[in-house]
């Protein structure tokens, strides 16, 4: 059996949350079981709003052929990635639950530790 993958996301800015989509759709196209979780800055990746995913950097990245943010998000739903935010670290950016994208979870680390079990974390 292939290890579970958490990714744990701590940063708002672009590059950091768009390598994390990277890793985890990647992950989740070998076959392995996913968790996305975020927190703090992080949290703003999962925004209905979507401010990432209209970042200048996008319209870059998709001018040379590199899936964007809203591409890597649509594939993280169909593979099934469960996406889960931080109730602490929406509370520590002031964001509201109903701010959140469809399909996402609201938890605690504990949580997302219990989703990974022995499987390997990554810090973006």
């Amino acid at each position: 059996m292939t290890a579970r993958l958490g990714v744990l996301l701590l940063s708002g800015d672009h590059d950091r949350a768009h390598y994390a989509l990277v890793l985890a759709t990647g992950a989740a196209a070998l076959g392995r079981e996913v968790t996305l979780f975020a927190t703090n800055a992080g949290c703003r990746l999962f925004l209905a709003a979507a401010p990432l995913a209209a970042a200048a950097r996008e319209a870059a990245l998709e001018a040379r052929g590199v899936a964007g943010i809203a591409t890597l998000m649509a594939a993280a739903a169909d593979l099934g990635i469960r996406r889960i935010v931080c109730e602490a670290g929406l509370r520590a950016e002031d964001i509201a639950p109903g701010d959140l994208a469809p399909g996402v979870e609201v938890a605690g680390v504990a949580t997302f530790l219990a989703a990974v079990g022995e499987g390997q974390i990554a810090t973006l």
